[in-house]
Formats: structure tokens, C-alpha cells, sequence
């Protein structure tokens, strides 16, 4: 071939031009080795692909670290025989992130969308409070950025989002618009993506109507007790949580409310059916019925409060379909990501069922599982 003949060349060498060929074709290969390969190398030869950056030799991976092989933590490039620039497209996705918030972790998310030709768009759901708009994911110098205003905090200061892409996770920080700085690690969400429909187990009875057997409390002081068979949450408290988890099912529940009062059930812990007192409101996704902050029902189908009313839910992967008092609100749709008040980020793990009881009064009298079966 035309470049080892024209170039000397050492046998350690032989891999990157089969990759340079298998890459570009002979004859761009063939530009790229006489610029790039050997003793003369042009410091201002622009690759005929983006992305690479050539005027510097290649570097054996025997005689640098695995770390520098891999990337280079300051700005995420990667040092094996030529350097891949990050690009502003190599976020687009979904990511569940995780805050370190003084020693604890708590669950945020992240999706990214291409607009156009080049804007970044997205969403952002928070340590709490529900999905929001992020109207340009910034991108300069490896590092992306974006600013929201605030939601539920108590101050005029936006939360400020930075991160950058290193060993293919999401790592930065979120200034708080408290004040706080909070770092982070994203991973990639699963797709959640079923192989084949389900079987349909045994029906599981989570509450025996007699006590909280099975469950437990998210505080140390636990304002759930069963009275008559019905299990009661009288005033805001703690969220109440089944010790079992799982993946998919269908899950039926009867609850009712007084007039005002906001609670929820929150699907494997992280995806919260809204229940609220909305009777002759227009539907929304943070109302009753929707997955909060994400999902709207087709129609209102809340009843008066003080009313006995039904949900049955059916969960397969990302797949959520909503019967609520006996009209189909939400069909086969698919759930983005956690929302807010979720309890982890961990998509790809089964999780519980969460009662919430840290909003207002609410009841439960009939609350059975159906297990998928693959």
C-alpha cells in the first residue's frame, strides 16, 4: 500500500492504520499518516473528520496510565493515539443523577433533547418539586451548563447546573438557589424496555386491614394507624413504605380525602400517581391522576373529597396505564424518568410502594398487588 511504502514504519504502528483505513477509506488515511505519522509532523493539519486533533504523536498505552489512557479529568479527552474532543451532542439523553447533599444522597434527573440544528434543550427534575423546562443546555470548553429559576425554595436565586462527561457518567455540581453547592454523579437511565409481555402472578394483599405489617415509616415518629380496618394518616408525617419491592404489576387501591388535601402513591419510589383534591378542575400533570410533573390525564376523573375512589395501575417497565374511577385517564404511556420526592434514582432496581403522608390527611382501605411474572 502506497503509505508503508512512502513511510517507514514500526510494527506498533501497524493497528492505527488499519484503524485509520477502516475509519476513512485508503486515501484520507493516507492524508491523515503523512501529516501525523514520522519525524515530520505539520502542526497545522486539520483532520477530514471532527473530533480529532492531530500535530501530536501517538501515544503508546503501555507507556501512559490506564487513567490517561482513558481520559484526562481536566477536560475529558480522551489521550490513546489522537484526541476525541467532547461534543455538545454526547449528552443528549436521559440521566439519573445522584446528590451528595452534606452526606446523604438524594435522586435528581436529567433529560437532554436536541432543537434544531444545534440548541440543547431539556428537563430537570430536582432533589424535589416536579419536572421544569430547561430552555438551553450551554456547552463551552467540555463543560456543560445551564440555569433554571427556582420552584418551591424561598429565594430569587436560580439553580445553577455544571457538568462534565468523564468515563461515560455526568459528574459536576448544582448550586441550590439556598446557596448550596451539591455535587453529583450521572449514569445513563435504562430503557426499562421488556423483551416479552408479562404473565400475570398471585394477587398480594399489601395491607391486611389490620395493622402496618409489612411496612414502615420514612421518619422516626410514624403518624400511620389502622382504625376499623382502614389505614389512616391524619395529619402531614412521614411517608409510609411497603418493605417488599418489585418491578412491574398492576396495583389496585381504594383512598379518600377531606376537602384540600394533596398525597400520592409513589410507584417503585420513584414515580408519583397524584392524588389531590381537583373535583371539576381542568387535568394536569400535577394533578390528579398524573405522574407528577411529567404525565397528563386525558380527563379529570377525581370524585368530591370525602368520596371513596380507585386507582388501578399497571406498570410494565417505563409503561404506565391509569383506570381511575373507572375511566382509562393515561394509556400505555411512558414515563420519562423519576419525579420529584422520589426516593432513588436507580431505575434498573425494583422498588417499593410509598404512601405519601409528608402532605396532607388521607385513607387507604384496600390496597392489592398483582406481580409480573417473565
Amino acid at each position: 500500500m502506497k503509505i508503508l511504502t512512502q513511510k517507514k514504519v514500526s510494527g506498533k504502528f501497524v493497528w492505527i492504520l488499519a484503524f485509520l483505513i477502516l475509519g476513512f477509506g485508503t486515501a484520507q488515511a493516507q492524508v491523515i499518516a503523512d501529516n501525523f505519522i514520522g519525524s515530520n509532523i505539520n502542526p497545522d493539519f486539520q483532520a477530514p473528520v471532527p473530533g480529532i486533533r492531530v500535530g501530536e504523536p501517538f501515544l503508546n498505552a503501555n507507556e501512559i496510565s490506564n487513567q490517561e489512557a482513558t481520559s484526562n479529568p481536566e477536560n475529558s479527552i480522551s489521550r490513546v493515539g489522537f484526541s476525541l474532543l467532547p461534543e455538545p451532542k454526547d449528552i443528549i439523553g436521559r440521566w439519573n443523577l445522584t446528590l451528595d447533599m452534606n452526606g446523604k444522597e438524594a435522586p435528581s434527573w436529567l433529560e437532554v433533547k436536541l432543537s434544531g440544528i444545534s440548541t440543547l434543550v431539556g428537563y430537570f427534575v430536582g432533589d424535589d418539586g416536579s419536572a421544569r423546562p430547561v430552555s438551553k443546555v450551554n456547552f463551552e470548553n467540555g463543560k456543560y451548563s445551564f440555569s433554571i429559576p427556582p420552584q418551591w425554595q424561598v429565594s430569587n436565586n436560580d439553580l445553577k447546573f455544571e457538568g462534565v462527561l468523564e468515563g461515560g457518567k455526568l459528574v459536576g455540581s448544582i448550586h441550590h438557589p439556598s446557596g448550596s453547592k451539591y455535587a453529583f454523579v450521572g449514569e445513563r437511565a435504562p430503557s426499562l424496555v421488556r423483551d416479552k409481555k408479562p404473565t400475570w402472578g398471585q394477587s398480594i394483599k399489601l395491607f391486611n386491614e389490620k395493622d402496618l405489617s409489612g411496612w414502615h415509616a420514612d421518619k422516626a415518629e410514624n403518624q400511620w394507624v389502622v382504625k376499623d380496618g382502614i389505614l389512616i394518616s391524619e395529619k402531614s408525617g412521614a411517608n409510609l413504605i411497603t418493605d417488599a419491592k418489585f418491578e412491574d404489576f398492576k396495583l389496585n387501591v381504594q383512598f379518600r380525602y377531606p376537602a384540600g388535601s394533596n398525597s400520592g402513591i409513589f410507584l417503585r419510589g420513584r414515580y408519583e400517581v397524584q392524588i389531590q383534591d381537583d373535583y371539576g378542575q381542568e387535568p394536569s400533570n400535577v394533578l390528579f391522576g398524573g405522574i407528577y410533573g411529567f404525565l397528563t390525564p386525558n380527563e379529570m376523573a377525581a370524585g368530591k373529597a370525602g368520596e371513596w375512589q380507585n386507582y388501578e395501575i399497571t406498570l410494565v417497565g417505563r409503561r404506565l396505564t391509569i383506570v381511575a374511577n373507572g375511566k382509562t385517564i393515561i394509556c400505555d404511556q411512558i414515563i420519562p424518568g423519576i419525579t420529584g420526592g422520589a426516593m432513588d434514582s436507580k431505575e434498573g432496581l425494583p422498588g417499593p410502594i410509598m404512601l405519601q403522608g409528608d402532605h396532607g390527611p388521607v385513607e387507604f382501605k384496600l390496597i392489592e398487588l398483582i406481580p409480573a411474572v417473565y
